[in-house]
């Protein structure tokens, strides 16, 4: 019996040696970032600004996530939800990355998170706004860094029905992001007493304006409210102005329409008013920080792009060390993320039950070649999360 019980015990250590073996060895291997955002064409800019501010937070702790070395695996989604699926089994299948990452088009966020959800791979949005991600298609394992459509929009909603405007235009490219961020603005400028006359469309990515500002200026509306990003806006701006519009019939946008793109749109840009989770000028410590060693890395000015692509390593750093690199403990891993407060450089935000930030919107206005934040019409705003089961 006694030699029966040394045998038994003898197996348990060993069992148990391996087992931690098993655990030391995932925790000295590299943890695997699957990078899936658009390096060419009108989202460019924004994706390179998101990978660059991920890579910052990773150098400013030492290299590493969850005290793991980082292994980044990369693919140009092209902003084309035609090849989205394709790509993201890639990251998924092929290369079996830890976490995906991605990406900036809402069409081809909706594709990824499919496949995510279907391999159980833990995903983070570091910008694409569709309110689906945290509405009816909001997983465990999907957590987003940037925003909801709803949150800058409804704000800008609001704040033009308080200055007084009755009749507004609206327009965007036609699909699902640019529909949503006009709901939104509708929501609560409608609430607050407003009429939209009329919402205008065109094919993404086209930046044929002309026709449209041609039609603004016969309809004379009190003012216009856009959803533009990346060279698509800095283009809509400048042709706004250059018809005369400017000084006439206020534009107001979501704050895409300025980020990263103020330098482009030179003095169409100044005195632009919009609405946004963060605001180049917001003076903490944290952003500050941030900024200075931002430039200092990448020799240019970070914008909100890069603010979400340094919070998508931040919030999967604090799960990952919550659970010592270990990826396996998935479930401890992701309510490490959902209870976390990340001390991000918009100002610290927390997650939504849906996985959504909750946060501060600020209305900012273009001076120089900064988005200066001038108020705070929504604090700590959370989404709607309508249809989320989670």
């Amino acid at each position: 019996m006694k030699t029966t019980l040394k045998g038994f015990t003898r197996h348990v250590l060993l069992a148990a040696m391996a087992l931690g073996s098993a655990g030391l060895a995932q925790a000295q291997e590299k943890v695997k970032v699957g990078l899936m955002l658009p390096y060419t064409g009108t989202y460019a800019s924004l994706g390179n600004a998101i990978t660059n501010g991920f890579k910052q937070f990773v150098s400013e702790n030492g290299g590493k996530l969850g005290g793991r070395e980082v292994e980044y695996f990369v693919v140009d989604d092209e902003s084309d939800p035609a090849k989205a699926t394709e790509n993201a089994k890639k990251l998924v299948k092929r290369d079996n990355v830890d976490v995906l990452v991605g990406t900036v088009h809402s069409g081809v966020a909706l594709a990824m998170s499919k496949v995510a959800r279907e391999n159980k791979t833990l995903m983070i949005v570091p910008n694409a706004g569709a309110d689906e991600l945290t509405g009816p298609l909001c997983d465990a394992n999907l957590f987003r860094t940037s925003f909801s459509m709803w949150q800058p929009s409804y704000a800008m909603g609001k704040v033009m029905a308080a200055k007084g405007h009755k009749k507004v235009v609206t327009l965007t490219w036609k699909y699902a992001g640019g529909q949503q961020a006009v709901d939104g603005f509708k929501e609560a400028f409608e609430k607050g007493g407003g009429k939209v006359l009329k919402d205008m469309t065109l094919p993404f990515p086209n930046v044929e304006f002309q026709p449209f500002l041609t039609e603004i200026a016969s309809l004379k509306p009190d003012a216009v409210y856009v959803f533009f990003a990346g060279g698509g806006a800095a283009k809509f701006a400048k042709d706004y102005a250059a018809a005369g519009l400017k000084n006439s019939i206020p534009l107001y946008a979501s704050g895409f329409l300025t980020d990263g793109t103020i330098d482009a749109m030179g003095e169409a840009s100044q005195g632009l008013l919009t609405t946004l989770h963060y605001g180049d000028g917001l003076d903490s410590a944290r952003n500050n920080a941030f900024r200075l060693n931002y430039a200092k890395s990448y020799k240019a000015q970070p914008d909100v792009y890069a603010v979400q692509g340094y919070d998508a390593a931040q919030a999967f750093n604090v799960g990952l060390t919550a659970v010592k690199g270990d990826t396996s403990k998935r479930a401890e891993l992701i309510k490490a993320m959902e209870t976390a407060k990340i001390d991000s450089p918009r100002g610290p935000f927390t997650f939504s039950k849906a996985h959504n930030p909750v946060q501060n919107i600020y209305l900012r206005k273009v001076e120089g070649r900064e988005n200066k934040v001038i108020d705070t019409p929504e604090k700590s705003l959370a989404d709607p999360a309508r249809g989320c089961k989670l």
